[in-house]
């Protein structure tokens, strides 16, 4: 996926994010004014966070990152460095 691709698909993850997530607590908010007819919401919310309220958390934090760290390996030894080739606090690269 290109940057371009991920600054597009950002909003998206965005807004289905706070779609799902509003949905799921107004579902159980609602439950003293509406009654369990209201647990429809926490469908709508699942189906906009597409089941699973930990992935899309995930799913947002790898779509962040895209791009900004890669993994380096070397002499045995693997860590994460940034793409750009920077060296990190520790002074590695």
């Amino acid at each position: 996926m290109t940057d371009h691709a991920a600054g597009a698909s950002l909003p998206r993850h965005l807004a289905r994010g706070a779609l799902g997530f509003g949905a799921l607590v107004a579902s159980v908010a609602l439950i003293p004014l509406v009654g369990p007819v209201s647990l429809v919401l926490a469908i709508v919310g699942a189906i906009a966070l597409r089941g699973c309220p930990a992935c899309w958390v995930m799913a947002l934090v790898q779509l962040v990152s895209m791009g900004r760290m890669q993994r380096s390996c070397s002499e045995g030894r693997c860590e994460l460095v940034p793409s750009d080739g920077r060296r990190t606090a520790s002074g590695r690269r």
